[in-house]
């Protein structure tokens, strides 16, 4: 028996690592050796003083109980104090913070807290794919806003019509920027502050990222801003800076309102994370922070390996200062798709075609990764290399 899926199903495209996983196992069952350049995910352990703190808070019988749907206050003051620590920004871990689950279901929850049947969100195109889903999946529609290379992938404020913004609810943003690895400057944040102000729009801002810098860059918050607080939220992670991805450990922090707000959605939705990873979390974030600086500098090294590499090949690309991707434009007669399709027919390297991050203005694009071993990470370049040869544009 075959039943029929709600409409908003309907509207979702196939998860595009799902995708990009099928095509992968197929051709490693073959015995190809597969080098995946296509997913962020560090390839870096956990440090062992985060692991050594969860396997000493699981052996607390204390913390094999459900625990609080907003967070145990420990790890939302951890967080609070992180901010200061990080950015000079004080919060109040009891009413605006929020334990996520990793920041993904909580990035993928805020629009049902804030979005009606019909009504619009603020997009980037390209983006994380789970800004759009999750609005589709409110019932809400997308109104992409375009980022391209000329504007150092920043949305264009002034260009959202008047009429769509008046009925825009939220609008999301990522700096540092997944897919293209671009940076948000402060004016930026102060326009999208007085937009947001103006239109009455909650911000949703990704930062992810924020700790994965190169050349003395330091990415701000978008809290460390006169009046974001007013107007928006930040969803913070512990995946990237402490290759805590499979943890599942993240944070929602600003505005009080939407922090109760996904507080209370979440509260009839799931419970809490095991208590033992949020106090290793808590671990992570008070911790000296050496380590991130120790691995930047091997992502660092991996960037210069393959943004030298791809211009060697006929590329012009300048090194991104943060996050670990390099967001390459493809050679003329190509599409996204059909370019990571030929480099992974012919050098078995698996790159993101960009029309995975959005409709239009991802299409342009791949997106590789720098989470793999360096050597391996070399071996990838020199087989694009070998196999593809120089391009042209």
């Amino acid at each position: 028996m075959k039943f029929e899926t709600a409409r908003r199903i309907e509207k979702l495209p196939v998860y595009l690592f799902a995708r990009l996983d099928k095509m992968i196992q197929e051709k490693r069952a073959r015995g190809v050796d597969v080098i995946n350049l296509g997913i962020g995910d560090p390839d870096l352990p956990t440090p062992d003083y985060i692991i050594d703190e969860l396997c000493r808070e699981a052996r607390n019988p204390q913390n094999h109980r459900y625990s609080s749907y907003f967070g145990m206050p420990a790890f939302r003051q951890a967080v609070a104090r992180w901010y200061n620590n990080r950015f000079g920004v004080e919060l109040d871990g009891k009413s605006e913070v929020v334990m996520l689950i990793g920041s993904k279901e909580g990035i993928g929850h805020i629009a049902w807290c804030y979005i009606n049947p019909g009504d619009i969100a603020l997009v980037p195109d390209p983006c994380y794919p789970v800004y759009g889903n999750g609005v589709i999946l409110a019932g809400g529609e997308p109104y992409w806003m375009p980022l391209k290379a000329e504007n150092g992938f920043l949305p264009d404020l002034g260009a959202i019509p008047t009429d769509v913004a008046k009925k825009a609810r939220m609008m999301f943003l990522c700096y540092p920027n997944n897919p293209t690895g671009a940076i948000a400057t402060g004016e930026f944040f102060k326009e999208a502050i007085a937009f947001a102000r103006e239109y009455e729009i909650l911000i949703c801002h990704d930062m992810a990222y924020c700790d994965i810098a190169y050349d003395g860059y330091r990415p701000p918050s978008f809290l460390q801003f006169p009046g974001a607080k007013e107007v928006g939220v930040e969803f913070g992670s512990a995946s990237k800076p402490y290759n805590m991805t499979g943890w599942r450990i993240g944070w929602c922090a600003g505005n009080p309102d939407a922090v109760e707000a996904l507080g209370r959605l979440k509260s009839n939705l799931d419970t809490g994370q095991f208590q033992a990873i949020q106090m290793a979390a808590v671990k992570a974030l008070l911790a000296d922070q050496s380590f991130t600086r120790k691995m930047c500098d091997i992502y660092k090294e991996r960037r210069d390996i393959c943004v030298d590499g791809l211009n060697a090949m006929g590329w012009n690309l300048e090194k991104p200062k943060a996050a670990f991707y390099v967001w390459a434009p493809v050679p003329a007669g190509y599409t996204s798709g059909s370019f990571a399709e030929m480099i992974f027919d012919k050098a078995d390297v698996v790159v993101t075609p960009g029309a995975g991050y959005g409709p239009v203005e991802g299409d342009g694009y791949i997106r590789i990764s720098l989470t793999v071993p360096t050597e391996r990470l070399r071996e990838a370049i020199e087989r694009i290399k070998n196999n593809v040869g120089r391009v042209t544009f």
